[in-house]
């Protein structure tokens, strides 16, 4: 058995805006609007923290949220082996800039997928970005040391971490979100198996875990399958 990864190349309209939150390369987020007013969707791409996987490829999610009504912002961030306090030194910018960037009134959802899942429960957790309504993680790497005994993506947690235990980085170790999370998983994922959600799980069962049978890693960001529709259901929960 094998993931279908065809979302990762597949055609998507381009971002109406392209914004810059700081000065490097890496910290700009591209931009979808939409005429109803609802929350603002900020969404973190995954790819193992791993440089050569950047925000491009989510861009069919992009343009298939702010089709169905929700403007959304997709961040980039920097994405250096050995280096994890760059990266989450971006997302903390990048939310702490969004206020001045975009319009927030109507509060945001936090999104991320899989490495990007990690860093959404991060932020929620450590954070507390003002106007935050919910946080919706699908497939999360949301434990570490967990992902680590996996040898997840040929050691990709060490690759990030750099060396030793970061338990100021994982989110199982770190205090439950003050606003609700959901978590999306599918029970068939070869990437990030579905315990390393279950495990979040157990360590703050004040979360929601839905689990998708059948369904892979790449699913749960694909606008084209079945388990979409439980993702845009996840987000309207906290859309009101």
């Amino acid at each position: 058995m094998s993931e279908n990864r065809s979302v990762l190349s597949r055609e998507a309209r381009e971002p109406d805006k392209l914004l810059r939150y700081g000065d490097h390369p890496d910290q700009v987020m591209d931009v979808w609007e939409a005429k109803s007013y609802r929350p603002l969707v900020v969404f973190i791409h995954g790819g193992f923290w791993r440089p050569e996987y950047d925000r491009t490829h989510a861009r069919p999610l992009g343009e298939a949220l702010a089709d169905e009504g929700w403007p959304v912002a997709s961040l980039e961030y920097r994405r250096e082996p050995g280096q994890p306090d760059l990266t989450t030194s971006d997302v903390r910018t990048a939310l702490d800039r969004l206020p001045d960037l975009l319009d927030v009134h109507a509060g945001f959802v936090l999104i991320g997928h899989s490495a990007g899942g990690h860093l959404a429960l991060w932020a929620a957790a450590t954070l507390n970005p003002v106007r935050l309504r919910g946080t919706v993680a699908l497939a999360p790497v949301a434990d570490l040391l967990l992902a680590d005994r996996l040898g997840l993506d040929d050691g990709a947690v060490q690759d990030f971490v750099g060396s030793g235990v970061r338990n100021d980085l994982d989110p199982v170790h770190l205090p439950a979100p003050i606003m609700p999370v959901s978590m999306v998983h599918g029970t068939a994922d070869l990437r990030v198996p579905i315990t390393v959600a279950e495990s979040y799980l157990n360590a703050h069962p004040t979360a929601r875990l839905v689990r998708i049978e059948g369904a892979g890693h790449y699913e749960v960001i694909d606008p084209l399958t079945e388990a979409w529709h439980l993702v845009t259901a996840e987000l309207t929960r906290f859309s009101g």
